[in-house]
């Protein structure tokens, strides 16, 4: 119902006579500060000052007139700079939080189909907690991508290709021999473990496919006890089956894009005004293997192939140079270069009584994934990794994770599920049923909560906008706080005035539910008992 509203006022906006004939742009809504007791702000008037030429504050004052007209609007104050603060009436607010949908019409209607790839770890050894972050982020935005009636699949690669298999092979083999694993191979204790593991009867040829195999296994299952799943795990492997680096450098070589030197066929890049790389890179090596550059853009294309016309790479904090090279080939595959989407997320740092700590004692120079999700717990990982945008580096402070009070983020929210679902487990011992509304007039509380919930589909939206489900985390506990001071403040169960008790359940449980669901695009569970 945001979104008629915001139509309607659009629609009021061009029609009226100050500002017909000119092609403005359209209304955006946004929560309004505390401080203003309004609950829209709209920034338009500054947005329309240049193209009407008069200032921001005079175009509010008269599109103020406009929305004061609308029905669901009770006032509208235009202030300085600019703003526009709109006050909702509240029967809006009640009708509009009682709505449960989420997807939009416009992404329902979309031929627009996303892929975003994640993790895609090695499987040379156990997932570290980098990979918990990118995972956290991948599974959150496919979930909320979906929730909002887009076309969005998941994908893990898995690099199964090329000589890891025999580095790992020559690791194992060494552990199982008692020695130290080669300089280039793998050391981490992990591999004492496989080692120990090999079936007796295992050609030691076989040693490396075996390893891998076991470590993509466990991968897999800690993907699954992370709570992510994955559309496809595509490995490099079926590349090469099916020629694909081959049958991509024939595409690029009839474009013109490759060349010949040195024994070694390269990308011209360079030789592209519109491509974003700064050099030419190595697709084939001079003994012909290619290179994991031209095994990437084969998997690219391969994407595009498949019916993907967007394609988001969440990648990790190494691959800053990644970026242009893998531009340029999907602008020479034929593709618009925002149609890759890289989104690098920063590393994650362990705290401990304020100081960095090291809790590895399998993987030797790493903190494992796993090893997290036993220490603290997946929901605290996966709420703690989604509350920070990806661009910032993360402190995950470990006393803090483990904290079961109101201090701990997850806890603040989760406790509220469980108390409404408390609440109701108390009515219906007392034989109360909850309305199907709200009553008015609306206490204050009461009021806020309602107005946040209607904001819930609006902050989906802002997390598909910026890539980042930090903005739900945010909402959740925000909403959270706003219930705990309507529940300290409004008797919720009162046997001598069943309406007002009616209408609150019927508050509490709208809240329950945006609750529920909230956390499970953040793939967090909501207790219904703590």
């Amino acid at each position: 119902m945001l979104d008629k509203l915001k139509n309607e006022i659009n629609l009021k906006l061009t029609s009226a006579a100050f500002f017909q004939g000119q092609a403005l742009p359209s209304v955006e809504f946004a929560a309004a500060p505390a401080h203003t007791g309004a609950d829209i702000s709209l920034s338009w008037a500054m947005s329309c000052a240049k193209i009407l030429r008069k200032s921001p504050l005079e175009i509010a004052k008269e599109a103020c007139k406009v929305i004061r007209e609308v029905n669901a609007v009770t006032d509208a104050v235009a202030v300085a700079p600019g703003f526009i603060n709109i006050t909702l009436d509240d029967n809006f607010i009640i009708n509009t939080a009682r709505d449960r949908r989420i997807k939009s019409r416009e992404t329902e209607d979309s031929k627009h189909h996303i892929l975003i790839e994640f993790v895609s770890a090695n499987p040379t050894g156990p997932l570290h907690v980098a990979s918990g972050r990118g995972a956290s982020l991948g599974d959150s935005l496919v979930k909320i991508h979906r929730a909002l009636g887009y076309s969005c699949d998941s994908e893990y690669y898995v690099n199964d290709a090329g000589n890891q298999a025999e580095l790992l092979a020559a690791s194992v083999k060494a552990r199982k021999e008692g020695k130290e694993p080669p300089e280039n191979g793998y050391h981490g204790s992990y591999i004492i473990d496989l080692a120990n593991q090999i079936p007796a009867d295992l050609p030691e040829s076989e040693y490396g496919r075996w390893a891998m195999e076991t470590l993509i296994k466990t991968q897999q299952q800690d993907m699954k006890d992370f709570h992510v799943d994955f559309t496809r795990w595509f490995r490099e492997s079926d590349l090469h089956k099916e020629h694909s680096p081959q049958k991509a450098l024939e595409f690029l070589t009839a474009k013109g894009y490759t060349y010949e030197k040195e024994g070694a066929v390269w990308f011209g890049s360079t030789k592209d005004d519109e491509a974003q790389d700064d050099k030419d890179r190595v697709l084939v090596r001079k003994d012909g293997r290619p290179t994991y550059f031209m095994a990437d853009i084969a998997y690219h294309k391969n994407k595009y192939d498949r019916g993907y016309d967007e394609l988001i790479d969440i990648l990790g904090a190494d691959h800053h140079g990644y970026v242009p090279r893998m531009k340029a080939a999907v602008h020479a595959l034929g593709h618009e270069e925002n149609s890759f989407v890289p989104i690098i997320h920063q590393l994650v740092h362990l705290t401990q009584k304020g100081e960095q700590v090291k809790m590895s004692k399998r993987a030797g120079h790493f903190v494992t994934l796993r090893e997290l999700m036993n220490d603290v717990g997946t929901d605290v990982c996966r709420f703690f990794f989604a509350s920070r945008t990806p661009n910032a580096h993360m402190l995950f402070d470990l006393d803090l994770a483990k904290t079961q009070s109101n201090e701990n983020p997850v806890f603040y929210v989760q406790y509220v599920h469980a108390r409404i679902h408390s609440i109701f487990r108390a009515a219906a011992e007392k034989n109360i049923s909850m309305a199907d509304g709200v009553r008015t007039p609306l206490a204050p509380q009461e009021r806020a909560l309602l107005l946040k919930l209607i904001w819930f589909k609006e902050v989906l939206r802002n997390c598909v906008r910026d890539l980042s489900p930090h903005h739900l985390t945010t909402y959740l506990t925000e909403l959270a706080g706003l219930f705990h001071a309507f529940y300290d403040t409004c008797r919720v169960l009162d046997e001598n005035d069943l309406q007002t008790t009616g209408s609150r359940l019927f508050i509490c449980h709208r809240v329950a539910e945006r609750i529920k669901k909230g956390l499970e695009f953040i793939g967090v569970s909501a207790p219904e008992q703590m």
